[in-house]
């Protein structure tokens, strides 16, 4: 017995990387499983690669059972056709894993609308799309879980990826939004920071000693490491689990907190804005969070 026995799983951006280890993992654990990926280059274009369809062959291959989906998130049509794949080849659908992703890195006073509006209609609309059709589902059968790939690029910071860390950091918004809204029917949503080698991760430019380093400690961190977690997020181990955010870091699990008051100051008769330089600035200041990037946080050299 698996711990996702009867289930129906969609899992987009499934052909490589995160989505692939998850896809596999999830068959392993006995779901049927959907598995989305449009066979795009890195930055979105076009390939004539199928990755989907291989990692179908490998979970068939080993006993499980899978269909191919090439629909893309990023249209609200097309994402309803992904989850409709589910419905139609196995007559249900219990759980979404939101993984599809592209990049256009570039510093911020460089990037373009496209370079913007790109990222953020496959990772951040995309995640809004899928979950918006699976939950007229989920919500007539009275269960269903969502897992949306988040980022400490949003979570914490990086540099030239302004696009990407702002969908990932709405994606939050958007699980933590959909966790309330649905949590009536006994629907849960969370996100997951991963963490392991990628085509994207391999898109990293590495143009100093130090960044060399980092990279070649990352690519010992394996993408499929962020499936256990993802799939006991789904599964009904999790039942009392929604409105969180985690992240994985090769074999260390992390929960992470999320925006709440850290310091106030009150002023019975208001403020001016001299009274706040010279009174609420040096009552916040030993509160003010620093401008860290994800290595500063979780250095590469420390996973």
């Amino acid at each position: 017995m698996g711990m996702m026995d009867g289930k129906v799983v969609v899992v987009t951006g499934a052909g490589r990387g995160v989505g692939r280890g998850v896809a596999l993992l999830m068959a392993a654990e006995g779901a049927r499983v959907v598995v989305n990926d449009i066979g795009a280059a890195l930055d979105g274009s076009g390939s004539a690669e199928t990755p989907a369809q291989e990692v179908v062959g490998e979970i068939v291959a080993a006993g499980g059972e899978a269909v191919a989906n090439c629909d893309s998130v990023s249209g609200f049509d097309s994402a309803g056709r992904i989850v409709q794949c589910a419905l139609d080849t196995f007559g249900r659908i219990d759980a979404v894993v939101n993984n599809a992703g592209i990049l256009r890195d570039v510093i911020f006073h460089k990037m373009t609308e496209t370079d913007w509006d790109s990222v953020i209609d496959v990772m951040l609309k995309g995640a809004f799309n899928v979950s918006r059709h699976a939950a007229d589902h989920f919500r007539r059968q009275e269960s269903g879980a969502f897992v949306h790939m988040t980022s400490t690029a949003g979570l914490i910071g990086a540099i030239g990826q302004a696009n990407y860390a702002a969908a990932k950091l709405g994606i939050v918004g958007l699980s933590n939004s959909i966790a309330r809204d649905m949590q009536k029917y006994r629907i849960r949503s969370n996100c997951l920071a991963p963490s392991g080698w990628t085509r994207m991760i391999a898109s990293i430019p590495t143009n100093d000693p130090a960044q060399q380093k980092r990279v070649a400690q990352r690519m010992a961190v394996k993408a499929e490491m962020n499936a256990p977690l993802t799939v006991f997020l789904c599964s009904d181990a999790a039942a009392e689990v929604t409105g969180q955010v985690f992240a994985v870091r090769k074999n260390e699990l992390f929960l992470f907190s999320q925006h709440r008051p850290v310091r106030g100051v009150h002023r019975s008769d208001g403020w001016t804005p001299t009274d706040i330089a010279e009174h609420a600035l040096p009552s916040f200041r030993p509160s003010l969070v620093p401008l860290e990037r994800t290595v500063n946080v979780f250095p590469y050299d420390a996973i």
